[in-house]
């Protein structure tokens, strides 16, 4: 029977990180994992398939509405669905067997199957029992039912992100029921792609938690670019035939009853822990009502040796939140002092104009009563973004009141998934405002447009 220190049930982002870490700490590591690959949701059909899928709508969107105006005269471009899904799955293949050389290289055994808990100190895969000093269980999400409402998944006609990842053709109509990250991504997909694409969401607002002025503004530019929002709407029922589908709602102010016809209708709200045949209930592991795993400041269950790490405990099921909980969780093991911070978790929506945010929203600040300002500059005042028609979106930071301390930071524009890092860096060294204004910046980047914004929290911004 093989022992060893560490065993790690999941290779999703928070899985494989935490196994390499406990490794490179010299820990015997194993990481147990039942699909033909590693890499969990986000790499096989999540995060990394759905940006292919935004990389290749958006070329094509150039293609047809911005190559002419730089003087490049081209035929009218054409989509080839089944080579765009061939690029998507060489992306997928590329990143999941370069793991694989992670796990090789980190001498990571790789159990095959899927694993359960039959006692503290025992993971089983198969019919094999192997013993560990340590367990983490990082067994991620899956896609939640939508509630309150009859519907039946698919995969065909009625979808998760998962079929939609893989249809057999671009529909003419498509429903997405949620208007959180995953539906207005690969909303916005197919739309560029030809679809009608209507969007259900029962709130009255999009991107729920999000800064209330940047879901106003994201809005406006998702209706501009041709997507419809039906919000305020509770979906009662979706009826499905073998190629279509009809959406009933109801409209939560009057309670009126509505109907839509789609070829396809995407299922995008939210995701919910996935723990089921661990075994957790027989061992006495303490949940949540919400179904996550309790664990305290160090990432431990209740019961001894056993963690838990990523979307299966509380918090924003990021993979990137998963991956520094794998590695903090791998440093408390190995006895040494894990840390998250989880203040300072960016978010990203893929979407064109990209979506970024960091720290506090100005609903929150107003809710706790924390007296702040705020520094706003608009990427048409950004010579870098008008030069390659990205000037929608605006930056803006938020920043303590009397200490000038960064609070947080809402960007939408070009580049912002990887311009809401500088916020990050500063926010976790405590920066001010006057500190990233004072900092030079390249000339012309789109990273001058949060210079300004910082600027604009002082004496005001240059280009605005």
């Amino acid at each position: 029977m093989a022992q060893y220190d560490v065993i790690v049930i999941g290779a999703g982002p928070g899985g494989y990180v935490a196994a390499i870490r406990c490794a490179q700490l010299g820990l015997k590591t194993a990481c147990v994992e039942g699909r033909e690959t590693l890499g969990g949701t986000c790499l096989n059909v999540g995060c990394i398939p759905s940006k292919a899928l935004l990389h290749a709508s958006h070329s094509l969107h150039e293609a047809e509405h911005n190559f002419e105006k730089m003087g490049l005269k081209v035929a009218a471009p054409k989509v080839d669905w089944k080579q765009m899904l061939a690029y998507k799955d060489d992306v997928i293949k590329g990143n999941t067997t370069g793991i694989e050389f992670l796990f090789k290289k980190n001498k990571v055994d790789w159990l095959k199957g899927w694993g359960s808990i039959p006692a503290a100190g025992k993971v089983q895969v198969g019919d094999t029992v192997y013993e560990t000093k340590n367990i983490i269980i990082a067994s991620g999400s899956e896609a939640s039912p939508v509630p309150g409402a009859d519907v039946t998944v698919d995969e065909t006609v009625v979808v998760t992100s998962t079929g939609a990842l893989a249809l057999p053709k671009i529909p003419k109509k498509m429903v997405v029921i949620g208007a959180g990250v995953i539906g207005l991504e690969l909303g916005s997909v197919y739309k560029r792609l030809g679809t009608e694409v209507t969007v259900v969401e029962f709130l009255d607002n999009i991107t729920p938690g999000m800064d209330g002025e940047i879901q106003k503004n994201f809005l406006k530019l998702l209706k501009k670019q041709g997507l419809e929002f039906v919000l305020g709407a509770a979906v009662q029922k979706v009826e499905a035939t073998k190629t279509k589908a009809k959406v009933t709602y109801k409209l939560r102010k009057d309670d009126s009853e509505h109907s839509l016809d789609a070829d396809v209708v995407l299922c995008a709200t939210g995701r919910r822990p996935y723990t089921d045949g661990l075994g957790l209930e027989a061992l006495g592991v303490e949940m949540s009502p919400r179904g996550q795993i309790k664990t305290n400041g160090h990432w431990q269950t209740n019961v001894p040796g056993i963690y838990a790490i990523g979307d299966a405990i509380d918090g924003p099921m990021l993979a990137h939140k998963a991956e520094d909980e794998g590695m903090a969780a791998a440093e408390v093991i190995a006895g040494k002092h894990g840390h998250v911070n989880y203040d300072v978790i960016p978010g990203v929506i893929y979407t064109a104009p990209e979506v970024a945010t960091v720290g506090k929203t100005e609903e929150q600040l107003k809710a706790e009563g924390r007296a702040y300002k705020v520094g706003k500059f608009p990427f048409m005042g950004n010579a870098r973004a008008k030069a390659v028609f990205q000037g929608e979106g605006f930056v803006k930071l938020l920043a303590d009141k009397e200490t000038d301390r960064v609070l947080g930071c809402h960007i939408i524009g070009p580049g912002a998934g990887d311009l809401i890092h500088e916020i990050c860096v500063a926010m976790e060294f405590g920066a001010s405002a006057q500190d990233v204004a004072l900092t030079c910046h390249a000339h012309p980047t789109f990273s001058e447009a949060v210079r300004e914004a910082a600027l604009a929290c002082g004496d005001g911004a240059i280009h605005a």
